[in-house]
């Protein structure tokens, strides 16, 4: 992104429009001073032309009387020579037969040879007006030449007083278009400020409505662009009321996603809640014909022990929804003192028991204390042991540690097992969400996942792709949050809780 897309519209405008104005003048000030330096050298070439027809004379050039000042009481037909005028007559070989240059105190003085030597090496055209530079104190001037029986007449005037006139022209016009250019730029500031403010103004409400938490729950948009700003006959009005019609939509389509959800809420909860007593049905009287001890043949048997576990499996998922349900409606959880370390141990010693092939390691330091409710906390711990168990192969290092970061107690479940497939990362915590489309029935009749590291569910009860959703929504529960962290190798889960005040031990 380039510096200029970064400036403000109004930045943006002051200094364009500021640089179109600086342009203008500034072609105004060169051609102006073009046309003020042309005109005074019209005058000056016609003033160099006027002394050269003064010093032919009617009967040729004077060259007895160039370059001697009249004496005492002695009068003369010609007027006294200007300051910066410039009177040499050149003969046939180039030699000076007389110079006079009047300079600045009015006194006549010859040139050097070197001037002269520049005069008679110019290329100097019939009675045409051409810049000579002979240097010293003399500096530039324009000369015309006529030629009359093998001698040339040269008249000449000073270019100071043009290069002055200039000078003072241009000093004059940077001034006055300087001091304009600075107050149009500030009246630019005033006005484009002022024609923007409508504009700020919609990008306020715009921000208002940005900030505020659209993602679930109940959203309420009560930011409005005012009507002042929503007149149609302009640009800023017609953003303005667009903006409007686009968050009386947006607000319309909130409110029918959080009836929708709350209507499915219901509905899961209800459904959950009826299920679980047909279920526990299904599972006694599984269990009892089993208990009986009635001679069956090997597909009665079999088919007895496929309802049993399909029926604890659907049980331990209806109890998932409810609890999902439950928590998503804000259903408080218990709020008690709970020794964190203790249960992460007791997690740790469950899931070696459950599976030896695995590596279990427990890094603890100190007792850390947290607020809330044991039995959940306890879940979180055992979905993501499980989660790691179930998703990587024997042999793998399973590591958990609790340490205290700030107010924090962090619990950590590091394995060393393939990783997660970065496609599924971004979506490990929905709901339903499985390492892999393909599922594998264990021995004993359960669903078990056959991916890599994904989501999965709590204990034992087959992979309903709910685990690490109940998990966060647990966490989020107890004002903590939970991240993963996964390459080739090296796969954390992390769980920060806001810890007990004073439940560091």
């Amino acid at each position: 992104m380039s510096r200029l897309s970064r400036w403000s519209l109004r930045r943006r405008l002051v200094i364009g429009v500021a640089l179109l104005v600086a342009a203008a003048f500034l072609l105004t000030g060169v051609t102006t001073l073009v046309s003020v330096r042309a005109s005074a050298l019209d005058r000056l070439d016609e003033q160099v032309v006027s002394g050269l027809d003064r010093s032919l004379g009617p009967d040729g050039p004077a060259v007895e009387d160039l370059g001697a000042p009249p004496g005492p009481g002695s009068e003369s037909d010609q007027p006294p020579a200007r300051v910066g005028s410039l009177h040499v007559v050149l003969r046939a070989d180039g030699t000076a037969a007389a110079t006079a240059y009047t300079d600045d105190t009015g006194t006549e003085v010859a040139l050097t040879p070197e001037q002269v030597g520049i005069l008679a090496s110019a290329q100097l055209e019939h009675r045409t007006p051409t810049t000579v530079d002979l240097g010293g104190t003399i500096g530039s001037l324009r000369v015309a030449a006529e030629a009359r029986d093998g001698t040339t007449v040269i008249s000449g005037s000073s270019l100071q007083d043009v290069t002055a006139t200039t000078t003072a022209t241009a000093a004059i016009l940077a001034a006055v278009m300087g001091g304009v250019l600075i107050l149009v730029t500030l009246g630019l500031v005033l006005v484009i400020t002022r024609a923007l403010r409508p504009l700020r103004r919609v990008a306020a409400t715009a921000q208002r409505v940005s900030d505020r938490p659209l993602a679930s729950g109940v959203v309420e948009l009560p930011d409005r662009v005012d009507p002042a700003d929503t007149d149609p006959r302009t640009e800023v009005g017609q953003v303005g009321s667009a903006l409007n019609a686009m968050l009386h939509h947006i607000e319309g389509a909130l409110t029918a996603r959080q009836d929708s959800e709350e209507k499915l809420r219901r509905f899961v909860a209800d459904a959950s809640h009826e299920l679980r007593t047909p279920l526990t049905s299904i599972r006694g009287y599984a269990q009892l014909s089993q208990g009986e001890g009635a001679p069956m043949t090997p597909t009665q048997e079999r088919s007895l022990t496929r309802i049993s576990a399909e029926a604890t499996r659907m049980s331990a998922l209806v109890d998932d929804l409810l609890l999902l349900a439950r928590l998503d409606s804000g259903h408080p959880l218990r709020r008690d003192p709970v020794e964190l370390t203790h249960v992460l141990i007791e997690a740790v010693d469950d899931a070696h028991a459950a599976d030896p092939h695995h590596r279990w390691l427990l890094e603890v330091e100190e007792s850390l204390e947290v607020l809330g409710d044991e039995d959940r906390l306890r879940q979180v711990l055992v979905n993501l042991l499980g989660n790691a168990r179930a998703h990587t192969p024997e042999g793998t290092t399973v590591t958990a540690s609790l340490d205290l970061e700030g107010d924090e107690a962090v619990v950590r479940i590091t394995d060393d097992g393939p990783g997660i497939d970065p496609e599924l990362s971004a979506r490990l915590f929905e709901r339903f969400s499985r390492g892999d489309a393909s599922r594998t029935r264990r021995a004993d009749g359960a669903e078990g996942p056959a991916g890599a590291d994904g989501a999965v569910s709590g204990g034992d009860t087959g992979g309903t792709g709910l685990g690490l959703s109940i998990s966060e929504a647990i966490v989020l529960a107890h004002g903590g949050r939970i991240e993963v962290t996964s390459e080739p190798g090296r796969t954390t889960f992390t769980v920060r809780l806001p810890l007990l005040a004073g439940g560091l031990r």
